[in-house]
């Protein structure tokens, strides 16, 4: 009690008070304030619009981005970026939920990832709940069998695209046969636990090396098996026309096997047509009778003669 009649006295001393409480990610209610401090509630407030000033002149002055503003769901005021919304519990749960899932990292860079984002996206108060959610996942995260760190790695690859510099890799094939590689690399993608690296071989004879010495896409490797990598101070240029567009190619590369560009039309017999349509984003039915759909897609490399097969009856090629 002595030290609330202390900070009641001096309004300095509740205001840091109040400031810590802000940084460190809890929320002010005016009216707990107040009867913890032994004020009134616009004492109160006028401590809260004095922040909120501190706080917009850090932004004015280039020294912050946060914002002091009222939640009215919880009937308390907290900081925001200002650059962008914060999530809420829910998105940050289902953002862990989702990682987890993709098992696409070694523990022990998921778990410094997934722990980050809880402490930097959810409040003090609801941290425990979270962590709650997510913890018994973590515990029995089965990591993929490579078990190699790469995260640096997919930021200096990342850093590489932009920049359009070459590399040099060192790369492991299926048959476990190396490979020395100087690539163009043009995209980063995630499918089912790993993240693949898309890029245009240089220097390379098409006729003699590629099946398809016609194929215009980039050969995709999977990063976990680049054993090596140099980034080269020599850089590439792409016509802007020429551009790759990963989400374009990503439509049509569902299994991350190389192969020609495909049209294919099937029948398919199941129950499930939204499962078909997901998998296969440039999908599209063309007609439906009591036996089932007839569907075109357009897909990229030969992944997609495994999906068909593993589909059984439901799907026949028409």
């Amino acid at each position: 009690m002595k030290n609330q009649n202390l900070y009641s006295e001096y309004k300095s001393g509740r205001i840091l008070y109040l400031y810590t409480k802000l940084i460190n990610g809890e929320s002010i209610n005016k009216a707990q304030e107040a009867e913890y401090f032994g004020v009134h509630q616009r004492s109160i407030q006028r401590d809260i619009d004095d922040l909120r000033a501190f706080f917009e002149n850090q932004i004015a002055e280039g020294l912050g981005s946060k914002q002091l503003v009222y939640d009215k769901t919880m009937n308390c005021y907290c900081l925001r970026s200002k650059d962008q919304a914060a999530l809420s519990n829910s998105e940050i749960l289902a953002v862990c939920k989702i990682l987890l899932e993709s098992r696409s990292m070694c523990k022990s860079e998921m778990e410094p990832i997934i722990s980050k984002l809880v402490d930097a996206c959810v409040q003090k108060k609801n941290r425990a709940v979270v962590r709650s959610l997510v913890s018994n996942e973590m515990f029995h995260y089965i990591e993929p069998q490579h078990h190699k760190p790469f995260v640096q790695s997919i930021w200096d690859i990342g850093n590489a695209i932009q920049q359009q510099k070459m590399m040099r890799i060192i790369y492991t094939k299926q048959d476990n046969t190396m490979v020395e590689r100087i690539v163009k690399p043009v995209g980063i993608m995630f499918s089912e636990y790993y993240f693949y690296l898309t890029a245009f071989i240089d220097g390379i004879d098409r006729k003699t090396e590629y099946h398809n010495p016609d194929d215009i896409f980039p050969t995709i490797y999977r990063i976990d098996r680049i054993q090596e990598f140099e980034i080269l101070d020599k850089k590439f240029d792409i016509p802007y026309k020429d551009r790759f567009e990963e989400g374009e190619f990503r439509k049509r590369v569902q299994f991350m096997y190389g192969g020609r560009l495909r049209n294919i039309k099937f029948r398919y017999t199941g129950k499930n047509v939204e499962a078909v349509l997901d998998r296969l984003p440039t999908a599209k039915i063309l007609e439906k009778d009591d036996s089932g759909y007839v569907i075109t897609a357009e897909v990229f490399g030969d992944g997609i003669d495994m999906w068909i097969r593993s589909q059984g009856e439901m799907v026949e090629i028409m």
